[in-house]
Order: structure tokens, then C-alpha cells, then sequence
């Protein structure tokens, strides 16, 4: 009998699989008060972070107040820069504002889907979006998968694009880089190819390194054929005008 497949492992929720809370830092906006909604607030950068797990640069913020918060840095800013939060802040590199009072155009990242939920859209390295157009209610940003949504103008968001963006650039050289970074992000590797596997062990398994059959499988397929191209809405290679 052969072994499981790994959406079946998956499933299942071995350890391996499992997740778990990734890096040392917890990545959100301060909390959204009067003094961002009517005024500004004024933060000091007081370190620059890498931490393990996450693709794009930290930054620990100072607050007037003395409070400390981690943010995802801006592309730009430097320690010892003072950056600005809410209604009033100045449209530059780094400064958090409301979606509202950002011209059409802008480039943001660290996104709120609602005012107040910290940031949960375009955080990875080297990643932004654009604001296209707004309306009396939402404000239509073009994300970097390309699709476009409609947020909330009351949702903040940083100015510029996600320090550390050129981290794709730099080869692996060593399998051992690779294998590392996998560890950190707490994910399998390395995997094999379901073609390479023997026909007990995978659908796609056996013959001469193709799968044999069709790769678009149902949607609702059991967990041991739910493989490849699943539920997909068009195959074969895209034709250029």
C-alpha cells in the first residue's frame, strides 16, 4: 500500500504540517484613536529589523507617548527618521494614513480591509499597491496580483512600497540556503514531484515523468485524486494578441 499523499497529511495535521506562529514579532498599526482620526501623531524610528520568518524589514516604533510598535518599513526610511500617523500627516515615504487623504496614484502597502484591524493586505518585501480611484465610500486599489478591491477610506495604510525588495535577486547558490529559509518559514522541503513517484504512491505516479492523465481534477474529488489542476478554470497556455 502506498503511503499518503500530502494533501492527506495536510489534512490530517501532523506536526509537520502544522502551523505555527512565524517570527518573533507581531506586525499591526498601533491602535486607531482620536488623535490619528482628527490630527497626527509622530513616531521615532529607533531600530531596523530582519526578523526570521518574514521576507521584509522591520522597524520599531517610538511613539510620543512612549509606546513601541513594530511596523513593516518602508522602502526609504533610515533609523532616526521621525514618520507621521493619521488625517494630517504629510504625503511622504513611510508616513500612515487613511486611504481617504491619499491622492489617486499613491503607492501603499500594509493595508486595513476595516479602519482599525492593524494591516492585512500587500506585506511582503518589495510589495505595493495603487490607489486607482475613490469613491463617497471605498477607495479601489489595484493589488500586486493585479486584481483590484474595494477598501474602506477610513483604512490605513503606509506610504511607498515594503522595504527589502530585492531579496529575489540574490541566487541560493548552496541547497543548504535554501533549505534554511524553508526552516524559518516552517515549511516542507524538499518535496518530490508526484511524476517522479511510483504509480502506489501518487496519481500522477509512473510511466515517463508525466502524469498520464488529465491534471484538471473535480473540485470535488476525494483527498487521494485531488491533485493538480483542481477546479481549474481554463489549462493549456495563454495566447498572446
Amino acid at each position: 500500500m502506498g503511503k499518503r499523499l500530502k494533501i492527506q497529511k495536510r489534512g490530517k495535521g501532523t506536526p509537520k504540517y502544522r502551523a505555527t506562529k512565524k517570527g518573533s514579532y507581531e506586525l499591526s498599526y498601533i491602535s486607531y484613536d482620536d488623535t490619528q482620526k482628527n490630527d497626527v501623531m509622530r513616531a521615532f524610528i529607533a531600530e531596523i529589523i530582519k526578523d526570521t520568518g518574514k521576507s521584509a524589514v522591520l522597524a520599531e516604533a517610538v511613539f510620543e507617548d512612549n509606546q513601541k510598535k513594530v511596523i513593516i518599513a518602508a522602502e526609504g526610511i533610515s533609523k532616526g527618521q521621525t514618520i507621521q500617523l493619521g488625517r494630517k500627516a504629510e504625503i511622504a515615504i513611510g508616513n500612515i494614513m487613511p486611504l481617504k487623504y491619499l491622492p489617486e496614484g499613491c503607492p501603499v502597502f500594509n493595508i486595513e480591509l476595516q479602519p482599525g484591524d492593524g494591516g492585512k493586505l500587500t506585506r511582503t518585501a518589495g510589495s505595493y499597491a495603487i490607489i486607482l480611484t475613490k469613491d463617497k465610500e471605498s477607495a479601489f486599489i489595484k493589488l500586486p496580483s493585479g486584481k483590484t478591491q474595494a477598501i474602506n477610506l477610513g483604512s490605513r495604510a503606509t506610504i511607498g512600497c515594503a522595504a527589502g525588495g530585492g531579496r529575489g535577486e540574490k541566487p541560493f547558490v548552496k541547497a543548504g540556503a535554501r533549505y534554511h529559509l524553508m526552516r524559518s518559514l516552517n515549511k516542507s522541503y524538499p518535496g518530490t514531484r508526484g511524476v517522479a513517484m511510483n504509480p502506489v504512491s501518487h496519481p500522477f505516479g509512473g510511466g515517463q515523468h508525466h502524469p498520464g492523465h488529465s491534471k484538471s481534477t473535480s473540485r470535488h474529488a476525494p483527498p487521494g485524486r485531488k491533485v493538480g489542476a483542481i477546479a481549474s478554470r481554463r489549462t493549456g497556455r495563454v495566447k498572446k494578441n
